[in-house]
């Protein structure tokens, strides 16, 4: 019997149109305990995740038919949000972003180490099913509230459509107000790495930005420290009152 840091019935869908990459991704998720559907195309795959209903997607960027980044579309406008790590054997920032912005909650670029991987799917999983603070417990610096065991962010009463790793990210910049945090100590902390890519959190805190700034050009709340990192800067009082206010 294999050993397992993940939810056994846990369901992954692997989308790579190259057979021995997926064979590879498949077989390292399989021994890690996950239960795993793969798919070579962009069409079969946003059918099979109709289908199936994945807890999470690998989702390779360059696919026939459908590119990544519109399977991802369609994934997450039809299921909602569905965790997706993409793999790309390109390494431009633009396509971080783009990949983020299309609900990408992780990314790797190829070549990669299929343990490593294997290790970010349980943690975006954790991340994702597992809610880090007790029901009722709401942060706030208004006009934003979030509720860390429901997984809900508002602004001004207003859903925010985030995605795991930006959810976490407000909630971490909320539960430590005028401190200021390195890149470094965010993916430790945030990511649950010792190691990666320090541009997924620039890319991951500009998004973040775009979706509770009024300006996200001249932000209110989240402040780079040129050379450090980033300081959340609340307007009042971050207490966690009891919810959100209802118009």
């Amino acid at each position: 019997m294999s050993t397992t840091t993940a939810e056994p019935a846990a369901r992954v869908l692997v989308v790579d149109d190259d057979p021995t990459v997926s064979e590879i991704v498949a077989t390292y998720l399989d021994r890690a305990g996950y239960t795993v559907n793969r798919a070579a195309d962009g069409p079969s795959a946003v059918a099979q995740a109709a289908a199936i209903r994945p807890d999470l997607v690998v989702l390779d960027l360059m696919l026939p038919g459908l590119d990544g980044f519109e399977v991802c579309r369609r994934i997450r406008e039809e299921q909602g949000r569905v965790p997706v790590v993409m793999l790309t054997a390109r390494g431009d920032e633009d396509d971080r972003i783009l990949g983020l912005e299309v609900g990408a909650d992780d990314y790797v670029t190829k070549p990669f180490s299929p343990r490593e991987l294997a290790l970010r799917v349980t943690a975006v999983l954790r991340r994702a099913g597992s809610p880090p603070a007790a029901a009722g417990s709401w942060l706030r610096a208004d006009p934003l509230a979030l509720d860390p065991a429901a997984r809900r962010a508002l602004r001004s009463g207003t859903e925010l459509a985030l995605t795991v790793r930006e959810f976490d990210l407000l909630a971490f910049f909320l539960r430590h107000p005028g401190r200021v945090l390195g890149r470094e100590e965010l993916m430790r902390r945030v990511w649950g790495w010792e190691f990666g890519d320090l541009s997924t959190v620039t890319v991951h805190v500009r998004r973040l930005r775009e979706k509770i700034e009024t300006d996200p050009a001249t932000p209110r709340f989240i402040s780079t420290v040129w050379g450090v990192g980033y300081r959340f800067d609340p307007p009042g009082d971050t207490k966690a009152p009891e919810g959100p206010d209802h118009a």
